[in-house]
């Protein structure tokens, strides 16, 4: 078997998984950056170790990169750590494992201006509802 027929299948059931189940979906979707991470309950959170993100570091972003610089320079390292786990911003698992405020505030902020920036083709390209 080919490497397209391969991908080409795996994408498949993905799609179907997906339209069977609204909650995949929704996974699906949130992965992609297609959809807002959900607030937390008190419930899920006690499954996790770190805190709760001392802000929303997106919100911030569409203020302006130096109003977040300065809020996230406020904060300690393991407040950093706390918002690069409450919205996701290391897959990978290795921000997590760094040790300079600065480097991590750096993450934060690359990743929050790109989510924050989503969507703004479609908001200044003159587009509206009622075209």
């Amino acid at each position: 078997m080919n490497m397209k027929k391969t991908l080409n299948g795996l994408v498949q059931v993905i799609v179907d998984e997906a339209e069977r189940n609204p909650d995949f979906s929704k996974r699906i979707e949130e992965a992609l950056g297609l959809q807002d991470k959900p607030k937390k309950t008190a419930a899920s959170r006690a499954a996790h170790r770190r805190a709760p993100a001392a802000f929303d570091p997106i919100e911030l972003a569409r203020q302006g990169e130096g109003v977040l610089r300065a809020r996230l320079g406020e904060l300690g390292l393991e407040q950093l750590k706390d918002v690069v786990a409450d919205y996701g911003m290391d897959p990978g698992k290795l921000v997590l494992k760094w040790k300079t405020p600065d480097r991590i505030i750096d993450r934060i902020v690359e990743v929050s201006i790109g989510r924050a920036k989503k969507g703004e083709g479609f908001l200044s390209s003159g587009l509206s509802r009622s075209d």
